[in-house]
């Protein structure tokens, strides 16, 4: 994680839901073994001029400027709801992934060193370094006590399959609190499909590394973080939730004080 003074945080627009203010208020809750934490928020991805021109920074400039086709590698997906996901291995064949849907012709993948990468048949989980810049500005806006610039694409998956995704949120809260839940999910799932669309979305997880992992601490028994990405709508949503001991101190979940609140620019 970078120092906060050394570079000017990107954020992301909140978008005010009052469906979703309901929903983080159910799905927040106490059983007899743990304490649900849920967040779920809707951001924007219009970038005004400023937010452009922090992308462009972001990005590099000059030599060191990536170009707008660069992608990189990320992740496999289903690494756990809670813990580092093993090193990627930036091979050259063998990877059994596809492209995601922002492919364009010429685009290539960025190596290790920063180089690219452009032998045909290179194919695994990647993400282009735009889409990349609008999930890092999430968690920015999510969490402004922490800084997430410095943030690898290692540390994110593509979700490939809608249903698996759907399927790992039910069983997790099942398993934690199946009669609350089953009184949660239907609205859980309908509101978010009004929100965001969910079919016609790209779907991410982050699972941060852990020697730089400002989510560890004392108490927590899993979490997951999931990105709902429509390029269409110019809109993500992120849809964070952790099972916490109920001895635990305060989570970094918990909302920010009046001092930390975040100022957009409209």
């Amino acid at each position: 994680m970078l120092e906060k003074n050394h570079i000017t945080v990107i954020k992301m627009k909140l978008l005010e839901s009052s469906c979703f203010e309901a929903l983080n208020s159910s799905l927040s809750f106490e059983t007899g073994d743990s304490k649900i934490i849920a967040g779920i928020e809707s951001y924007s991805c219009k970038m005004i001029g400023s937010e452009k021109a922090l992308y462009k920074r972001w990005n590099g400039s000059g030599d060191a400027a990536r170009s707008p086709h660069a992608y990189e590698a990320l992740s496999p997906p289903g690494q756990g709801f809670f813990g580092s996901p093993p090193v990627l291995q930036h091979q050259t064949s063998s990877c059994n992934s596809s492209w995601s849907s922002e492919d364009e012709d010429g685009c290539h993948l960025v190596n290790p060193d920063g180089s690219m990468n452009t032998r045909p048949g290179v194919l695994c989980d990647v993400i282009s370094r735009k889409t990349l810049f609008h999930l890092i500005s999430t968690l920015n806006a999510a969490f402004p006590d922490y800084e997430f610039s410095s943030a690898s694409s290692s540390e994110f998956s593509k979700e490939n399959h809608l249903q698996t995704v759907v399927n790992s949120v039910d069983n997790l809260l099942s398993i934690t609190a199946m009669d609350h839940y089953s009184k949660v999910r239907h609205e859980l799932w309908r509101t978010l499909n009004e929100e965001i669309r969910l079919q016609d979305c790209d779907i991410y997880s982050y699972t941060p590394d852990q020697t730089s992992d400002p989510f560890v601490e004392d108490g927590c028994l899993w979490s997951f973080n999931y990105f709902f990405y429509n390029r269409k709508m110019k809109r993500v949503v992120l849809f964070t939730c952790r099972a916490q001991s109920p001895f635990s101190g305060q989570s970094w979940y918990d909302s920010p004080t009046e001092d930390d609140e975040m100022v957009f620019e409209d």
